[in-house]
């Protein structure tokens, strides 16, 4: 359990409010559209997008950047051994499948999908996606240094989310992997120590963080 944050310990004092975007149901490009065409403000598509690389692109240029997100549920990538056996006669090498701790992007099913989460994130962001909704469990140091280097690298275009998690540690997601914007149920919301002395800090109107 998490102790009390006091309001004047805050670094950043922020404005609280609810995040405008929708989850289209899984199903392909023809239901994404319907939610924009009845009036969606903002949607983050995701293993759509994952599987039709063109999705994305098309989508900005008909409704704007500023209408499409992309989602994306993740958790740690496991890395595989396997031996090169033709670098040297005279002894074996073991390489791993990857390199750093990074997230990898999980299908709708909840099963892996082998996509590197910040190379795929890039890629939506280079094809017009305005924001991305990652939910993920962050579990250890090597998770919030992955969190650190995604939100240096994009700041507030990331939403941040728990993936199954009931109580996040969401003061060390802000105070040591820098997220700017969380978006959590109802219930950590209400109950969070650390979203509740949020809620009753002074707004300063400079903060780039929000809560939805």
């Amino acid at each position: 359990m998490n102790a009390p944050v006091e309001p004047a310990a805050l670094a950043t004092p922020v404005a609280v409010r609810r995040l405008s975007g929708m989850l289209p149901p899984e199903g392909g490009e023809a239901g994404i559209r319907a939610i924009l065409d009845a009036g969606a403000q903002h949607v983050f598509i995701g293993e759509d997008a994952l599987l039709d690389g063109a999705l994305v692109e098309k989508l900005v240029a008909e409704y704007g950047s500023g209408r499409i997100g992309v989602y994306v549920p993740a958790r740690r990538m496991q890395a595989s051994w396997s031996m090169d056996i033709d670098s040297n006669a005279d002894f074996r090498v073991m390489t791993p499948s990857v390199c750093e701790p990074c997230w990898e992007i999980l299908r709708a099913d909840g099963s892996g999908s082998g996509t590197h989460a910040a190379w795929w994130i890039g890629e939506m962001f280079g094809l017009g996606a305005s924001g991305a909704l990652i939910r993920v469990d962050i579990e250890d140091d090597a998770d919030l240094n992955i969190l650190a280097g995604l939100t240096e690298r994009w700041g507030d275009r990331l939403w941040l989310a728990p993936l199954n998690e009931a109580n996040p540690d969401l003061e060390a997601w802000v105070g040591l992997g820098r997220a700017s914007r969380l978006a959590v149920p109802d219930a950590i919301y209400q109950n969070s120590p650390y979203l509740k002395a949020l809620r009753s800090a002074p707004e300063t109107g400079k903060s780039n963080e929000g809560i939805g």
